[in-house]
């Protein structure tokens, strides 16, 4: 009987197991991120690339950052032994319990780049000078990196509202192998969308949470040794 018992606890544990529990994983949760977005990214495909569509696109977008906050906490919080993966609770919880802090955080920052982006846009017909065109793309960059951030924090721990931001800000500058690390992610996924499509992308989501969660492992283990009990 112990041997049994013994076997029982080895099986879903070694490294084949962690690796079929992991991709299990990521499938799952890629459906439930295509599932939580397709309703409002099928609208989006069928914008004309245009900037008069850039509100509507930051409109089709706001479904993308709770579900994106969800993939993160279900990978965070996946369950490495095959016997016993539940990634799909693991997603709804992380939905509903972090829905209201990220959508603070996520409508905010589209309505930041949807501003800056028309205003790009029209650059031309608005007569904006070249220094004024280089500074509004810092600043896009500056809330890209910073939304990535925030996210994650938001998702993985308890602060408010404005410490999320505030933590989010200082460690773009306390943790920059991070940013580097989620520019050339976002790189990457621009990247895609121009090679392949938006439909790629999205079938992408669940890695790209992954890479994310990876990326920014540094910043995770500092907030919790020094900002949390």
């Amino acid at each position: 009987m112990s041997g049994a018992r013994q076997l029982s606890r080895e099986f879903g544990t070694g490294p084949l197991s962690r690796a079929a529990a992991l991709v299990h994983t990521l499938l799952v949760v890629e459906l439930l991120l295509l599932a939580t977005t397709l309703p409002a990214l099928l609208p989006l495909a069928l914008l004309d690339r245009d900037a008069s569509n850039l509100p509507l696109v930051a409109v089709c977008l706001v479904p993308v950052g709770p579900a994106l906050s969800a993939a993160l906490y279900a990978l965070r919080h996946q369950r490495l032994d095959l016997t016993d993966l539940r990634p799909s609770a693991v997603f709804w919880r992380g939905y509903r319990a972090n829905l209201a802090g990220v959508l603070r955080i996520w409508v905010p920052a589209l309505l930041w780049l949807t501003v800056i982006a028309v205003s790009l846009a029209h650059r031309a017909a608005a007569g904006v000078p070249p220094w004024w065109t280089a500074l509004l793309v810092l600043v896009a960059a500056g809330v890209l990196l910073g939304t990535a951030n925030a996210l994650v924090i938001v998702t993985l721990f308890h602060f408010r509202t404005r410490d999320v931001l505030r933590l989010a800000a200082h460690f773009l500058a306390r943790a920059p192998g991070v940013a580097v690390g989620t520019a050339v992610l976002l790189l990457a996924a621009a990247g895609v969308t121009a090679v392949g499509s938006d439909a790629v992308l999205a079938l992408l989501g669940s890695v790209l949470a992954l890479a994310l969660l990876r990326i920014a492992e540094p910043m995770i283990i500092s907030i919790r040794k020094e900002f949390t009990a």
